[in-house]
């Protein structure tokens, strides 16, 4: 290799130091700590796209809220299971005046983070009848989700959307439907990586086939109202964000503080679980945990047993970051639009520099910008793609670790500050002349 920012030999010992042989099987965290290590041993400084972390300061209110509850010595209380009922109340509140759905605030649970919320519904889903034992993963997606359905023991399936939007969802999601084995369905709207954006009609299509099939569609909503195209920031007002709840009853929707409110520091989000479904009965979860209700079994057992409650504190910012939006008082779409901003000057130096988006379409129209997009390279395969990019102080994730079955990587624009973007069109035209040749 020929002109390079850093040398060879120190990616090759970061990649060994971090058990890493094949880029296409490196996680994030895997990825964030050899580009540490890379940093530190070869003084040069990333360009770090690689880890969707907010880069937007956390919200002022929520703050205010957990500093008043820590005074109040709310700290030394063990959190109440279902939550706080102000949580639970703004909760309901917030969900109808972005989302236009209806779940009562006692369907509404605080979780630590949505990646409790996840694991905790993978888990009592793929416990309600014995023949349904697998997960049905809607890529690409969030990677750790599948590894969840491992560390529990859940069978998954999954298949690549962006041959099958539309019209041809509907077909391909009732293949996988039809063999009776399929617990929940799970997909992210925006979608993490692709930025892809499920429409009404797709949405209706997979609600409709949950109803046919009684499968259960958890909607994670991380990036909720973050589809930049339409204003959807204004409460009890349209447009609101798409969701699956308008065309199920079998459904939960995973909400975070992360993404909208930047507050992923404090791991907290809510479950929403339709009014339906929480009240429902099943036998087989009679059987194991002595509550039928899907509900109450979700609460008092397995949430119960993963962290006992959500921190006390973060409820109380939670509360109160979610009751200023409903009140129309924070604009959170107006402060997350950043994101878009600098995805948009991002895609422009990554193109100009020989790279393709990757996923540049959404049905009809173009994608919209936001916190992550794709790029490409010619016809390099996406591990090899980031491990040359790597020698350049560039990162991201590969494409094919999030389900993808296209070639390139996944970036995100949430840490970029002022100065990257001459960093970036540097080390990218650096890129570019060693292997545009």
């Amino acid at each position: 290799m020929k002109n390079t920012l850093i040398d060879p030999s120190v990616v090759r010992a970061a990649m060994e130091q971090y058990d890493v042989t094949d880029l296409n099987d490196a996680s994030i965290r895997q990825i964030g700590g050899m580009v540490n290590t890379i940093e530190e041993r070869s003084g040069h400084s990333f360009v770090r796209l690689e880890i969707g972390v907010p880069g937007l300061p956390p919200e002022k209110v929520g703050i205010a809220a957990e500093h008043a509850a820590l005074d109040a010595g709310v700290a030394s209380i063990y959190p109440e299971m279902p939550g706080i009922p102000e949580l639970k109340y703004e909760s309901s509140r917030f969900l109808k005046a972005f989302v236009d759905a209806d779940v009562s605030p006692e369907g509404c649970l605080p979780t630590v983070g949505s990646m409790q919320g996840a694991y905790a519904a993978f888990t009592l889903c793929s416990q309600i009848d014995p023949a349904r034992d697998t997960i049905l993963y809607i890529d690409p997606g969030f990677s750790v989700q599948k590894t969840q359905a491992d560390v529990i023991g859940v069978k998954r399936e999954a298949f690549d959307v962006y041959d099958y939007r539309a019209e041809k969802l509907g077909p391909k999601l009732e293949s996988y439907l039809a063999k009776g084995n399929i617990a929940a369905i799970v997909y992210s709207n925006p979608n993490n990586p692709t930025w892809m954006c499920l429409s009404d009609e797709e949405l209706r299509t997979i609600g409709e086939l949950a109803t046919k099939y009684d499968t259960i569609v958890i909607e994670d909503l991380a990036y909720m109202a973050m589809d930049f195209r339409r204003d959807l920031g204004k409460p009890f007002q349209p447009p609101y964000q798409p969701s699956v709840s308008k065309y199920t009853d079998n459904y939960i929707i995973l909400m975070s503080a992360s993404k909208i409110f930047s507050y992923a520091g404090q791991r907290i989000a809510v479950m929403a679980i339709s009014d339906a479904l929480y009240k429902r009965p099943y036998e087989a979860l009679g059987e194991r945990y002595g509550l039928a209700k899907f509900g109450p079994a979700m609460l008092q057992r397995i949430l119960y047993c993963l962290s006992s409650g959500t921190a006390h504190t973060t409820q109380y910012a939670l509360a109160a970051m979610l009751k200023a939006a409903n009140d129309g008082e924070l604009d959170f779409v107006e402060e997350v639009k950043e994101y878009g901003r600098r995805t948009e000057k991002m895609k422009e130096i990554f193109v100009r520099n020989g790279f393709h988006i990757v996923y540049d379409r959404d049905l009809d129209q173009p994608l919209s910008d936001g916190f992550f997009f794709t790029v490409g390279y010619r016809d390099v395969e996406g591990g090899e793609l980031l491990r040359r990019l790597l020698h350049y102080g560039v990162s991201a994730i590969v494409l094919s670790t999030t389900g993808s079955l296209q070639q390139g990587l996944r970036v995100c624009s949430s840490t970029i500050k002022p100065h990257h973007y001459e960093m970036l069109e540097q080390r990218l035209r650096m890129f570019d002349q060693e292997y545009g040749k």
